[in-house]
């Protein structure tokens, strides 16, 4: 295969397929990162790999039981991690990309929680508060008590306080407003996290693998407040960076001070390397399938005449073009030229006088015959045959001497 023909032929099409594919692939990268479906994607990467390797290699028997099992693997994915599939679909929202938010409402509350957040973390009370923001979470979490309230300190302590019914399990709050208690959060698997973070900075970090929520932690073991923000726990360090921190979930959505040229930079500079690596992988996957794409091609070519009469011309038109159409798989439409392509029409009982002559496949020799020619045109040429002009020549006989 010519990498550097199927290279010079990328059009505009081709281009946003590989973008696309990049875009998705990244997106299902970031939305199944630390889910139990994770593993089982790179899975699915891997035996892709293996596939094309032994198709490409002519692995006969390979090949037939990855087309048998293929199917049956697919449908017991989709049994086994049917929920992680659904909450990505849910989180595939158009109006979350092109800035339709909703707005929420902190009624003043946010001080005063953050006051409360410090005091509970030096008595040592343990606290788990969800913040929902585009992501619906309902179904992410179990169990819970329906309420609806200000998040103000004296229904937090009632709440949290140990001997309380509703302590155990984390608060969901939504739009300003304190939505559930007691609600079980699920909890992430990941192997890499600290020995020391128990079960609720496992289940803060659980949720936020799934969706887009902040979950606030109150430490009962280290006195410790902090954040789980993607697939991340950040420490917060006084009630005034607490306070910010709510402020930015609240409110982030109806700032307008970022402009577009920010955003477009910013989607390009966030995680710059493992996009590289995704748009990488996906131009190479490209090359891979490009060869084996059913491809079209114009070519212009001169059409030549050959065996015209002795004592003819053709006086139009002087130079005899035609275009056509080529189709076949990349790799070798890709290869064609006007270099490779001979195009000859014979003109032999061509006389004095105007004739016409219908192009077809039997004019044109290509370098093989995988190739079909799908449109010529013109598909009829006019030629205009007159008779050669004879150059003057000197006879020999005719040669005058010198007077003497």
């Amino acid at each position: 295969m010519n990498l550097f023909a199927i290279l010079s032929n990328i059009g505009l099409p081709d281009i946003l397929d590989i973008l696309f594919i990049s875009i998705v692939s990244y997106q299902l990268y970031i939305w199944f990162w630390g889910t139990k479906a994770f593993k089982a994607l790179v899975g699915i990467v891997v035996l892709s790999g293996i596939f094309i390797v032994a198709k490409s290699w002519g692995l006969f028997l390979t090949t037939w039981v990855f087309q048998i099992l293929w199917q049956v693997f697919v449908i017991l994915l989709i049994i086994l991690f049917q929920k992680e599939i659904r909450q990505m679909l849910e989180r595939f929202n158009p109006l979350k990309t092109i800035g339709f938010k909703h707005r929420s409402d902190a009624n003043g509350w946010v001080p005063a929680f953050a006051n409360w957040a410090f005091d509970a973390a030096k008595k040592r009370i343990g606290a788990v508060i969800v913040f929902e923001r585009t992501d619906l979470v309902f179904d992410l979490i179990t169990k819970g008590i329906a309420m609806e309230c200000d998040p103000q300190p004296e229904i937090l302590n009632s709440i949290f306080y140990k001997q309380s019914p509703l302590h155990d399990g984390a608060i969901l709050i939504s739009n300003g407003k304190i939505l559930k208690t007691s609600c079980y959060l699920p909890l992430s698997t990941r192997e890499d996290l600290p020995q020391e973070w128990g079960t609720r900075h496992r289940a803060a970090l659980g949720l936020t693998e799934q969706c887009d929520a902040w979950v606030m932690i109150v430490s009962e073991e280290r006195g410790e407040v902090s954040f789980a923000v993607d697939q991340e726990i950040q420490k917060v360090t006084d009630q005034k960076e607490l306070s910010t921190l709510i402020e930015d979930v609240l409110f982030e959505f109806k700032d307008p001070d970022v402009g577009i040229k920010e955003k477009i930079k910013s989607w390009f500079t966030k995680r710059y390397q493992t996009k590289a690596i995704v748009l990488g992988l996906v131009f190479i996957l490209w090359l891979i399938f490009a060869g084996q794409q059913n491809f079209e091609k114009k070519i212009d070519l001169s059409l030549n005449l050959k065996n015209i009469p002795a004592g003819l011309m053709v006086s139009q038109p002087v130079v005899q073009k035609i275009t056509i159409t080529c189709r076949g798989l990349r790799k070798d439409v890709s290869l064609l030229n006007k270099n490779n392509i001979q195009s000859s029409v014979d003109v032999f009982s061509a006389k004095q006088g105007t004739f016409f002559y219908t192009i077809n496949t039997g004019n044109l020799i290509l370098p093989n015959d995988r190739i079909d020619i799908v449109n010529i045109s013109p598909s009829r040429i006019e030629l205009t045959f007159e008779k050669q002009l004879k150059t003057n020549q000197e006879d020999p006989l005719s040669i005058t001497k010198d007077p003497i």
